[in-house]
């Protein structure tokens, strides 16, 4: 997608160099941090990104009390001292979602810069119950990177965390790349090479959960692991809108829940993130995970939980805290 003056005058940081795994080199057990991955420079213009739930006066930081860059300095920080910060829309009540984006893409580009990949993305606010608790009426979304991924046989310590909860979700694993301002459902399944067990570890860096959507958007939209079982199943042997799923805490079932609590159909949740980032010139691509969001509702993890996600017809995957 061309960008115009108006485009890049408009912005306040330069392109993210933005990175996609290839997913083809890479052993299952194995980090996703040993595949090779190219890199694309973006960055979203303001028309793009505009969507409710947030001020709209914004506009480079302008209405801000902080510059954006200020603020995900502030994120960072919390995320590497492990104490969380004020709500950045307490502070500065003209941030709006463009740029909450862009100060997620600072942090984004500095981790890649420092040597992280990107290896897929995550929607978020994919229930009607979140968006409506949000006051939005289309999701968000987050980057996920080789270092976030975390391991069956591993433990998480809990320690690199500020309040960690776990989701349950249907991992896409991309085949092919998708179409992007036309992508459809059907685009989705016939690109899809499998899809897979998943939990995705969310964290905030802001007090207590006290988010609006700025907030969690311009915190990579709350994301800070994931982790994928090792089953896959084709998409023509399963009915993605029907996969039961139960999520065990020391063997006790703490929450259940259904794919389709994800916009009724979790494929939905891909087209439209397949959407979303081609307008800022982004293309979903062979390889990529995508977790479309959660089954169910989000459940807090303490050291010692040992968690177990199981789903229909489709397996399971483990996490374990320390």
């Amino acid at each position: 997608m061309e960008r115009t003056a108006v485009d890049w005058a408009a912005a306040e940081t330069p392109p993210l160099p933005w990175t996609s795994a290839v997913m083809s080199t890479w052993v299952p057990g194995t980090p996703l941090s040993n595949c090779q991955t190219p890199s694309v420079p973006v960055l979203p213009t303001r028309q793009a990104l505009m969507s409710g739930g947030c001020s709209s006066t914004g506009g480079s930081g302008s209405a801000m009390g902080r510059s954006r860059a200020e603020l995900a300095a502030d994120l960072a920080e919390a995320e590497r001292s492990r104490v969380p910060i004020d709500p950045l829309t307490d502070g500065n009540p003209g941030i709006d979602v463009v740029d909450a984006y862009e100060i997620q893409l600072l942090n984004i580009r500095q981790r890649v810069a420092e040597g992280a990949r990107v290896v897929g993305h995550k929607v978020g606010l994919s229930s009607e119950a979140m968006q409506k608790m949000m006051n939005v009426d289309e999701p968000d979304y987050g980057h996920l990177l080789a270092d976030m991924e975390v391991f069956q046989d591993v433990p998480v310590k809990t320690s690199d965390y500020l309040y960690p909860r776990v989701e349950v979700e249907v991992a896409f694993i991309l085949a092919e790349d998708l179409p992007g301002a036309g992508c459809t459902e059907d685009d989705v399944l016939a690109a899809t090479a499998a899809f897979a067990p998943s939990i995705e570890l969310i964290d905030t860096r802001i007090k207590n959960w006290q988010i609006k959507l700025c907030d969690t958007i311009a915190d990579n939209a709350s994301s800070a692991g994931w982790i994928l079982g090792p089953e896959r199943v084709s998409p023509k042997d399963i009915d993605i809108r029907a996969i039961d799923a139960v999520l065990k805490c020391n063997g006790e079932t703490v929450a259940e829940g259904r794919s389709d609590a994800v916009l009724g159909n979790p494929v939905t949740a891909v087209a439209w993130l397949a959407r979303k980032v081609d307008s800022f010139g982004v293309r979903l691509k062979a390889g990529d995970v995508v977790l479309p969001g959660a089954c169910m509702r989000a459940i807090d993890a303490r050291p010692g939980d040992s968690f177990l996600a199981e789903f229909t017809g489709l397996g399971s995957v483990r996490l374990s805290f320390e």
